[in-house]
C-alpha cells in the first residue's frame, strides 16, 4: 500500500501529550480518521492554539513523524480527561515522533503549500480536523521543522516548559 500523508489539527497541550506518550489522537478521539491511515504514514500536527477554547493562538506546526503500525487502539483515559458519564475512551495510534523537529509558523510557508497556494480561506479545510496532505507539503514541512546546523530555535521540550509556566 502507498504511504499517504495526514495533519492533524488539534491545540499544543494535547500535541505536547501525545508526542510524550508516542501517540496521535485526531477529532475528539474518533476511530474513523485513524483507521484511514497506514503503517509508516506521514503525521504532522498543526496547532492553531496553545490550549481550548482561549489559549495563546499559535498557527504552528507543532509536532512530526510516521505511524509506527497499523493497530489503532482505544484507551481509557483517567478522571481529568473522563467525560461526564466516565465513558470517554478515545481511539489513538502510535506514532515514531521526530523529537528532534521544533514548532514552525504556517504564514512563511502558505504560497508554498499545496492546500493553502491560492486559497485564502486555507484555514476553513483544517476544521475537519484531520486533512490528507500531498507527499510535497509533508516534505515541505517536515524540513523546515527541522532547524539547520549551527540554527537556534526553541526545542519541542523548551516550548513546554514555556507553556507549563
Amino acid at each position: 500500500m502507498a504511504i499517504r500523508y495526514w495533519l492533524g489539527v488539534v491545540q499544543l497541550d494535547h500535541v505536547l501529550r501525545g508526542v510524550a506518550g508516542g501517540f496521535a489522537q485526531v477529532n475528539h478521539g474518533a476511530r474513523a480518521p485513524l483507521e484511514r491511515m497506514g503503517a509508516a504514514d506521514g503525521f504532522v500536527f498543526y496547532s492553531p492554539r496553545a490550549s481550548y477554547p482561549d489559549g495563546e493562538p499559535l498557527k504552528q506546526f507543532t509536532a512530526v513523524g510516521r505511524l509506527a503500525d497499523d493497530e489503532v487502539f482505544q484507551v481509557t483515559q483517567g478522571p481529568a480527561m473522563q467525560g461526564p458519564a466516565s465513558d470517554f475512551k478515545p481511539w489513538r495510534r502510535r506514532v515514531e515522533w521526530d523529537h528532534d523537529a521544533v514548532a514552525t509558523p504556517v504564514r512563511p510557508l502558505l504560497g508554498a503549500l499545496d492546500f493553502t497556494r491560492d486559497r485564502p480561506d486555507w484555514g476553513y479545510q483544517l476544521r475537519r480536523g484531520l486533512i490528507e496532505l500531498t507527499r510535497h507539503d509533508f516534505e515541505l514541512i517536515r524540513r523546515q521543522m527541522r532547524p539547520s546546523p549551527g540554527e537556534t530555535r526553541p526545542s519541542a521540550a523548551s516550548r513546554r516548559i514555556t507553556m507549563a509556566r
